[in-house]
């Protein structure tokens, strides 16, 4: 018998880390850890504007109905820099823009494309689906359940030795294969509260509590308003998301190096839709788009008298 149909999750495996992922865990497709818990945060409307994130809560307990016959589903996490983005004038984005590069979202799924193709080469009739933040699936609980990390007190999932810059995909296969015995990996947070105590907004409302709609990454991302100044002065240089849960996490990297791979704020600030749509537009900034970019760098200016 070929080794591959002895121990499919080891060559999976291998296969995974040959294309850069940092974690590959196995699960079966059941109501994930927490969904109770999830379901609670949204029934208290702390999802904010995120009004997809209410729906197709049957899609999210019942994961097998997002593949018809889905019998598997592979966790792969995949790591970012540690650096910091800014741009020429010194001011900040979050770490998982990476504007030098295509978006994650497409950037990821062409990787996990090839392995999904390997897993259908390997079980002949099986079909794939891939999620890159792109479905109604409990990502974080998916990867906790696999055993390729713990939920960190900011809600963060934690790769031991890697920390939580690390961005999650799944594959689901109709291909049924003996899983490897995985548990749970036990907390490591231990007594520490740092994320908690960081958080200049009080998103953190306490552990493994977050309100999106206080919740610099929201706000700077996701939401529709403008922010008020006195958030404003809470972002510092940040004019894109927030790490800080994530940079006083003893579990990351302690390194504040930065990466100058922006414009200038001037230059953006000068910009037009489609100088926006030829610098950014295969980037993270364009979930975004022009205008709340904008907004967000005047706002942070504001505090610097610039």
């Amino acid at each position: 018998m070929p080794e591959f149909y002895k121990n499919p999750h080891h060559i999976i495996t291998e296969k995974a880390k040959s294309l850069g992922f940092v974690a590959v865990g196995f699960s079966r497709p059941e109501t994930p850890p927490f969904f109770d818990k999830f379901c609670l945060w949204v029934s208290a409307e702390k999802q904010g504007e995120m009004s997809w994130l209410t729906r197709n809560l049957d899609l999210r307990e019942y994961p097998v109905k997002l593949l018809d016959g889905c019998q598997t589903i592979v966790t792969l996490a995949y790591p970012y820099s540690s650096k910091k983005p800014g741009t020429s004038d010194g001011f900040l984005v979050a770490r998982y823009t990476q504007p030098r590069v295509m978006d994650y979202h497409e950037r990821l799924g062409n990787l996990a494309q090839k392995l999904a193709q390997w897993i259908v080469e390997w079980f002949p009739g099986s079909k794939t689906r891939i999620c890159v933040d792109s479905a109604p699936i409990l990502e974080r609980s998916f990867a906790y359940a696999s055993g390729i990390g713990f939920i960190g007190k900011n809600n963060m999932l934690i790769v031991p030795e890697f920390g939580s810059y690390v961005f999650l995909v799944e594959i689901l296969t109709t291909a049924c294969f003996s899983l490897p015995e995985t548990r749970p990996v036990d907390s490591r947070c231990g007594t520490c509260t740092n994320c908690v105590d960081a958080c200049p907004t009080g998103a953190l409302e306490k552990p493994f509590s977050l309100d999106a709609r206080k919740c610099l990454s929201y706000l700077t991302i996701e939401g529709r308003g403008e922010i008020d100044i006195e958030t404003g002065r809470k972002m510092g240089r940040c004019f894109y998301g927030c790490d800080i849960c994530q940079e006083v996490c003893p579990h990351n990297d302690e390194s504040m190096s930065k990466d100058v791979s922006l414009p200038s704020t001037d230059e953006i600030l000068n910009m037009g839709e489609e100088a926006f749509k030829d610098k950014f537009g295969k980037t993270a900034f364009a979930r975004a788009g022009l205008e709340k970019l904008k907004e967000n760098i005047r706002i942070v200016r504001s505090r610097f008298d610039c």
